[in-house]
């Protein structure tokens, strides 16, 4: 029988006195309603900094309509510097729950996300505004991705092995809704006025058709939500007792498998966070020449949506299947939607739209299996506090697929009239991807099944 485990104090303090996930009896005792109770409120937070962090690529579809004038190679680079961003914050979010905690990281960085919402609804309110002061923003917009590295680390933590797949899915999956959340909410929200203390109208104009927007909305309804939870995770989260500096966590890299799992979940939630933040453009740039042209956030939610969902979906079933075998689909499915799209990207009219959307969801639908399986095999090819830093470092990594994906769809459209090369090269990689999969974690006589 496990001995008796004394309950932390999770009122008191920021770090709590002990926490034993795999016993049994702390579990049932008390892990089970803190591990919870964070899971919930981290999500929360979540669900905001992803929202915060692809807002931009709601917004670059109305800027040219309300005067702004810019290039499409400059709206693909605007669309990409939140990608940019994230990478490079995920990196140093990494390191710092066990340096810091979760309480204070959680509610602070939350905070923090104050600065992209209100600089954005201040900017498209001017139509003169520099488009170097958009690509500050735009590159500000990414400390929504860059929570992602820390936040889920965290949850890491709380949770005992065999509840890791659910409990990660759960957050990263619903966390992911942020990105579907406002590309569906921003066309309707930017259609009416909020506050006339918010600011004035823009005049949206589209060929013959002209009509009052309030692109600001789409930001400004983020705000309360933010200082929100923002409260709430101070008073309510506490901090596990698992410290270390960044020397000692500096360890990861010396592990081929934190690299071959960065390859994975670059494939995995690289392809999600690239295709979401170029998604509209993908569509505006494809299919925006025609008379009956689809509108862009009319559809572009559903991809975030699907691949969001697949992924709350996909972490119960890892955990009992294994992630290297849902890997596996993952990486075939992104495979053939990758190679099947580009037989719908040179359109001769709308009516090729709908299977075009259809193979661009599945690419969403399998990159939402591969989010959920790869953070299942993380914790099971790691101790605790390494898999905490290498869910941490491939996060930070993949969070460049928006910055990738949307630079080089546009180069690709630009020199070639056609994303499709961009497809190829990433069904290359994808398949690359299928073979480290099944030789190190799948296949019978892997090196680490998981």
């Amino acid at each position: 029988m496990n001995e008796e485990v004394v309950a932390p104090a999770p009122t008191s303090g920021t770090w709590l006195d002990t926490w034993t996930p795999e016993d049994a009896t702390f579990w049932e005792a008390t892990g089970k309603r803190v591990a919870w109770r964070t899971l919930t409120i981290t999500t929360a937070s979540l669900v905001l900094a992803f929202a915060t962090w692809f807002m931009v690529s709601a917004l670059v579809v109305r800027l040219p309509g309300i005067g702004f004038q810019l290039s499409t190679t400059q709206l693909f680079w605007l669309a990409a510097m939140p990608g940019l961003a994230a990478g490079t914050l995920r990196v140093v979010h990494t390191f710092l729950v066990p340096i810091y905690g979760t309480r204070h990281v959680v509610s602070i960085f939350t905070l923090l996300l104050l600065v992209p919402c209100v600089g954005w609804a201040l900017a498209v309110q001017n139509t003169s505004t520099p488009y170097w002061i958009l690509m500050a923003l735009g590159l500000f917009a990414g400390f929504g991705g860059g929570n992602f590295s820390s936040f889920m680390p965290s949850t890491s933590f709380f949770f005992p092995k065999r509840l890791q797949g659910t409990a990660l899915g759960i957050q990263a999956g619903i966390g992911n809704l942020g990105v579907s959340l406002t590309q569906f909410v921003t066309p309707w929200i930017i259609g009416f006025t909020l506050l006339g203390a918010l600011g004035a109208s823009q005049t949206f104009t589209k060929g013959e058709i002209t009509k009052p927007l309030w692109l600001q909305n789409a930001v400004y309804w983020y705000i309360p939500f933010i200082v929100l939870f923002s409260v709430v995770g101070w008073f309510m989260l506490r901090s596990v007792p698992v410290r270390a500096n960044v020397r000692e966590q500096m360890d990861i890299f010396r592990d081929k498998h934190t690299w071959f799992m960065t390859s994975l979940y670059i494939m995995t939630f690289g392809s999600f966070s690239g295709f979401a933040a170029s998604f509209p453009l993908l569509i505006k740039e494809v299919y925006g020449g025609f008379p009956n042209a689809p509108d862009p956030l009319a559809y572009a939610f559903l991809g975030p949506l699907i691949g969001s969902l697949a992924r709350v979906a996909a972490g119960p079933v890892a955990d009992k299947v294994g992630g290297g075998a849902l890997t596996m689909v993952s990486g075939i499915g992104l495979l053939g939607g990758a190679i099947a799209v580009t037989f719908y990207t040179n359109p001769e009219s709308t009516a090729q739209f709908p299977l075009f959307l259809t193979f661009m969801l599945a690419l969403f639908f399998f990159s939402g299996l591969g989010n959920a399986s790869t953070f299942r095999q993380m914790p099971i090819c790691f101790p605790p506090r390494q898999a905490s830093g290498v869910i941490g470092w491939t996060a930070a990594v993949a969070a460049y697929g928006p910055f990738f994906f949307s630079v080089l769809l546009g180069v690709a459209i630009a020199r070639t009239g056609s994303p499709n090369i961009f497809f190829y090269g990433a069904a290359v990689f994808y398949l690359i991807n299928i073979g480290v999969d099944w030789w190190y974690y799948t296949r019978k006589g892997a090196e680490k099944p998981c």
